[in-house]
């Protein structure tokens, strides 16, 4: 994704966020609107907005969802980048087969094939379009505050999803760009900009998830690793997002200049005002 493509998508999250602070909302809350709620906060494992979100143009579809513990921060251990990391909830973001680019094609592996194979409870997204087919692209875990925190992908068993190569799902980004016809405009454009600010992480976890599933493969063979209940999470990220906006600042501010232009700058002494800053 070119640099130019990541402002659009920066620019994008800030505008949202200033829509969210002149009515004294969240992301979260955006999602909730009109749903049910616990004191305000919202209903374990109950999917927002009502209905779930899905574009027929884009066929590009999410829901907003926590569990009982959501709200619970990441515990501190050794090699865990995300200790103390409080979560409210997560975004989970799909893909429907009349949305896909042409080519791609659902993976079967070997044990998918065993016939009435036990499996652990599904929870797909509601059937919305043609076809059952659909693709888990990642999830988007947000703070109190609605902003967020992690990136995350799942085992096919958590979702309910039709599994695709990770290259295949990478091609699909591009496809998730809900808008014009859902009920959460704002929440369209903000999880479509924030999938294109990401895209490389979205990818280098999508790449990870396919690196797990095949690792858990090889050490319990004779379990079906995309039904195993002990693996729901494949990979997953920490992000900041303030930090990544104001790279992205920095970046535009930087002067660019091309090779030979820059071959003739003026070099400062060691010791000039503002040196190494």
């Amino acid at each position: 994704m070119s640099g130019g493509e990541r402002e659009l998508a920066a620019t994008t999250i800030r505008d949202c966020r200033q829509e969210l602070a002149a009515r004294g909302s969240t992301t979260i809350r955006e999602a909730m609107n009109g749903g049910p709620d616990i004191a305000g906060e919202p209903v374990p494992w109950h999917r927002y907005p009502e209905g779930e979100v899905y574009d027929p143009l884009s066929h590009a579809q999410y829901f907003f969802h926590c569990h009982p513990a959501a709200a619970a921060t990441h515990p501190a251990a050794p090699g865990n980048d995300l200790a103390g990391l409080a979560e409210h909830g997560h975004f989970h973001l799909f893909l429907r087969a009349e949305g896909m680019p042409r080519g791609v094609a659902p993976l079967v592996l070997p044990e998918q094939a065993l016939v009435n194979a036990p499996t652990p409870p599904q929870a797909a997204p509601t059937r919305r379009g043609s076809s059952d087919r659909v693709a888990h692209l990642v999830a988007v875990a947000v703070d109190a505050d609605g902003e967020p925190v992690r990136l995350f992908t799942t085992n096919r068993w958590v979702t309910g999803e039709i599994w695709y190569r990770a290259a295949d799902v990478a091609r699909m980004l591009d496809c998730f760009a809900p808008g014009g016809r859902s009920p959460a405009t704002l929440l369209d454009r903000w999880l479509g900009a924030l999938v294109r600010l990401y895209r490389r992480e979205i990818e280098d976890l999508l790449d990870r998830r396919d690196q797990a599933v095949a690792k858990w493969r090889w050490l319990w063979p004779r379990r079906n690793a995309l039904e195993d209940p002990r693996f729901e999470v494949t990979a997953q990220t920490r992000i900041d997002l303030e930090t990544r906006l104001a790279e992205l600042d920095r970046s535009v501010a930087r002067p660019r200049v091309a090779g030979p232009v820059a071959r003739r700058l003026v070099v400062p002494p060691k010791m000039s005002e503002g040196w190494g800053a």
